[in-house]
């Protein structure tokens, strides 16, 4: 399979006035397309951190981070967030003024795409989540918290790329909606080749990934595939 995300020996370090914290420590791991991941750890343990920068929301201190062969260091990180990799957060993030369709239409309508393309691709990838027609004429404030999930989910998708990075994306649902989530995620691995790659508490989340990677104070601590 296609490997999307290496990491080789990844350190990253937080400074302040007072301390240090060193937040990973020579993490090595690869992430491959077709295949879902879990990140778990306790709070603390440099899961987020890690998926931060995976995100390219900062870059290592020390090693590399390469996307699909590429050194992180040397893209457009800004683009690479809007072509390649797209994040899930747990509080869903949609625009609360735009109704849930413009929400899934706004990645496409930054790239300047066609506006008859642009509506009729939200359509499909709100299909894609069981988000309906009509539904997608609501605005996130009228939907549940699992249906504003799948809608960030789409909204993803919309980004275009094949890299799926999602924070905590069960943690404000309830069982029924955990669940949901979790096969949809699992199904954009399978069925439409996305790496997604999950950071999470939930032991549900880590039973339905392929591989499960454990993180302990900034390090690679395990690994298990299923």
């Amino acid at each position: 399979m296609t490997k999307m995300i290496e990491a080789q020996h990844v350190s990253y370090v937080y400074q302040t006035k007072y301390q240090k914290t060193q937040a990973l420590k020579d993490v090595t791991c690869s992430f491959e397309a077709g295949k879902m991941y879990a990140i778990m750890g306790k709070s603390g343990s440099g899961k987020s951190t890690f998926l931060s920068l995976l995100a390219g929301l900062d870059i290592p201190e020390k090693g590399n981070l390469y996307i699909e062969g590429r050194e992180m260091r040397t893209i457009d990180r800004d683009r690479y967030r809007m072509e390649q990799a797209a994040i899930v957060y747990q509080a869903f993030h949609l625009f609360p003024l735009l109704t849930v369709k413009e929400n899934v239409m706004l990645p496409m309508q930054l790239k300047h795409m066609d506006a008859k393309q642009t509506k009729e691709r939200a359509k499909e990838f709100l299909a894609k989540v069981g988000i309906s027609e009509e539904m997608g004429s609501r605005y996130p404030g009228m939907l549940s918290g699992g249906e504003q999930q799948r809608v960030a989910i789409a909204r993803a998708m919309a980004c275009g790329g094949k890299i799926l990075l999602a924070d905590e994306p069960t943690g404000n649902l309830d069982s029924h909606n955990e669940e949901v989530i979790v096969k949809l995620l699992k199904k954009m691995a399978h069925e439409d080749g996305y790496a997604v790659i999950v950071v999470t508490h939930n032991e549900n989340v880590s039973k339905e990934s392929d591989v499960v990677f454990w993180m302990s104070d900034g390090v690679l601590s395990g690994e298990e595939s299923r």
